[in-house]
């Protein structure tokens, strides 16, 4: 275990060391914060955590490339898990699809994609966008989405109760 502190700060063989339940590490640029995280890991491998039950995530793939070629110096041949946020919840979504109401075979749209089905379902709904966009409705669907308001609150609120709205 010397190997895997030895060459750290104090601060951070504390952070390596601590294995009993969360950490938060706040660091400037170049500070070694993936450095800490990598030698985190191995640490917990020769504490004895299983590597199934570590997940590594980060925001970029090349972070998460990053870390996975460093832990896999530190401790070869680990099967943990090492990647992005969006593809871990990605992950989770498929896994558990059914016990959140999505078919197993959901699609995750991307921007364009997204664009395109506004346009579709405003088209489909002969919805005039000669005073606004469909960016402009995509964001007060979101919007309400995100302050939890369903299309049949959405309806009551607008004065449409009797139209059927889709969010």
């Amino acid at each position: 275990m010397d190997a895997i502190t030895k060459d750290l700060t104090d601060a951070q063989a504390e952070a390596v060391q601590h294995i009993d339940g969360p950490l938060l590490i706040i660091a400037g640029p170049g500070s070694g914060k993936t450095r800490v995280v990598t030698h985190r890991i191995a640490y917990m491998l020769q504490s004895g955590i299983r590597p199934w039950q570590i997940a590594a995530l980060t925001f970029t793939n090349k972070a998460a490339d990053e870390m996975r070629s460093r832990v896999n110096l530190l401790a070869p041949n680990q099967p943990v898990w090492m990647g992005t946020f969006h593809r871990f919840c990605a992950q989770q979504l498929r896994r558990y699809a059914p016990m959140v109401g999505l078919a197993e075979n959901y699609s995750i749209y991307d921007s364009s994609d997204s664009k395109s089905a506004m346009k579709r379902a405003i088209a489909a709904a002969g919805v005039s966008t000669s005073h606004t966009s469909p960016e402009q409705i995509a964001s007060a669907i979101s919007n309400a989405k995100n302050r939890l308001i369903t299309p049949e609150i959405m309806a009551q609120q607008t004065g449409r109760a009797g139209d059927t709205i889709a969010a």
